[in-house]
């Protein structure tokens, strides 16, 4: 199963962390929010480093529809292990509002080994290049849960890779140590 088997709607989250501090959200992120997030309705399919920008975290997150997004967002969001733990999380980070809503165009990401290298190139909508696997568009639908903000200065095209794209804002990638797409 690729991980947009199942996905429609998929959140491409890029966070802006305060210096030093990344490996403490991803470990923090791997031990407390990925179950949750998961038996909310919500599947989270990878989580990186960019190789370019020590203080950034990128995850990927993949919901059946708006509505299931809206619901498994409400559920984690409210519920206890968020209350518990968002402080610690939020203290690490200086923005995470920049996330990209998107839905696929062409399927087919498989699981990238730990410390494995995945390109993501974003530009203005366009035709994906050969060497992408996967690609994506900006999903035009509102936003349902907007105590989580999405960028809305699209549309966007987005291509995932395991070689370098050359277009748009690319992202070289790494695999933190927990492979979450299945």
């Amino acid at each position: 199963m690729t991980f947009t088997d199942f996905e429609t709607v998929i959140e491409l989250r890029r966070y802006t962390l305060h210096p030093g501090r990344r490996d403490e959200l991803i470990e923090l992120f791997e031990r407390e929010f990925v179950e949750p997030q998961e038996a909310a309705g919500a599947h989270l399919f990878g989580m990186f480093r960019e190789r370019a920008s020590p203080d950034k975290f990128v995850w990927l997150r993949g919901f059946p529809s708006m509505a299931a997004r809206k619901a498994a967002l409400e559920e984690f969001y409210f519920g206890p292990v968020w209350k518990e733990h968002r402080e610690a999380a939020n203290a690490t980070m200086i923005d995470s509002d920049d996330v990209l809503l998107l839905r696929p165009v062409r399927r087919g990401l498989s699981a990238p080994p730990p410390g494995s290298g995945l390109h993501v190139a974003i530009s203005p909508p366009a035709s994906p290049p050969d060497s992408a696997f996967a690609a994506f568009e900006t999903e035009p639908s509102e936003n349902t849960f907007p105590q989580l903000p999405v960028r809305a200065d699209g549309p966007f095209s987005v291509w995932f890779s395991r070689t370098p794209l050359g277009a748009g804002v690319e992202l070289g990638l790494e695999a933190t140590s927990r492979s979450l797409i299945r």
